[in-house]
């Protein structure tokens, strides 16, 4: 599933054909992606004018003149696709391949700008794990959004909030980081990074470095630091690319050649001096990357 950095990216992506875009036209070319189109889809967002794009954890929300709000998830295999005056452009860095065959196109967004240049914005999901919903009043008391945690960008997450976050819990401390409760967006790539910049154990329980000692202030600081920049890193990057998925500016992200521990099973650990390798092993079904010698 795309991460927060690969959503961003998307969101960035579409901003300058999106944002104060006019849809002249909604098409859906099917009844449901993971849910049923809500009812009047295509009626109530045609000749809408969207005020603003905008993220929060891996949902994109298009905020529209008339107060609705169009809450989408790219699930596992979503994609948005930009095509202007014979162009085609794929906004959002992927670890993992994105579709461009057409006959997995199910919603497409005819725009026009002020300028009066016009688009097409197409989402292609071949699984159809991704979805489209309203909402009417504000985002974040929608169902899908109401109980996610803080999001790991920006300096609020700092070792205190975090330790608050983690206190008391027993489960291992990937499981706990990777809660949308707690820390909204944080996904599977983006922790077992975070977890080897702050050197600690994906298995130690969460609520050890949440303790009132120095050691565990320390450790707490340490990995919300990590996260704030490998999420920043990750953006600043264009999110994690393979193969042919460029950016709307035709340059590829390449923050998948900067993981550390991530995919790198059995390579040496690039920490100085380490000694160790990267390890895989599986907790809740997921894949987690770490090096024991280093990672306490």
């Amino acid at each position: 599933m795309p991460e927060l950095p690969e959503v961003e990216t998307v969101r960035r992506g579409l901003q300058p054909a999106l944002e104060g875009a006019r849809l002249v036209a909604v098409e859906a070319r099917r009844p449901d992606l993971r849910f049923p189109f809500p009812e009047r889809f295509v009626e109530r967002l045609t000749g809408r004018t969207i005020t603003a794009l905008g993220r929060r954890a891996k949902y994109l929300t298009m905020h529209a003149d008339d107060g609705l709000v169009l809450i989408c998830h790219l699930g596992m295999s979503g994609s948005f696709r930009v095509e202007t005056a014979g162009t085609s452009e794929m906004p959002g860095e992927f670890h993992h391949q994105r579709s461009k065959n057409e006959a997995h196109d199910h919603v497409v967004f005819h725009t026009e700008l002020p300028t009066g240049e016009r688009s097409r914005i197409i989402f292609n999901d071949p699984r159809r794990f991704g979805f489209m919903l309203f909402s009417d009043g504000a985002p974040d008391e929608h169902p899908m959004l109401a109980g996610l945690g803080i999001e790991p960008t920006g300096n609020a997450l700092d070792g205190t909030l975090l330790a608050s976050l983690l206190e008391g819990r027993r489960s291992p401390l990937k499981a706990a980081l990777l809660d949308q409760r707690l820390i909204a967006g944080l996904g599977n790539i983006y922790v077992s990074e975070a977890l080897w910049r702050a050197g600690l154990s994906p298995l130690r329980e969460a609520g050890t470095i949440a303790k009132a000692s120095k050691k565990a202030r320390q450790q707490s600081d340490r990995l919300a630091g990590a996260i704030r920049t490998v999420i920043a890193d990750a953006i600043a990057a264009g999110g994690s690319s393979l193969r042919d998925h460029v950016r709307t500016d035709g340059s590829l992200g390449y923050f998948q050649h900067s993981f550390a521990v991530y995919d790198r099973e059995g390579e040496p650990c690039p920490t100085p001096g380490c000694g160790g390798h990267v390890e895989r092993i599986v907790q809740s079904g997921r894949s987690t990357f770490y090096c024991r010698a280093c990672q306490r």
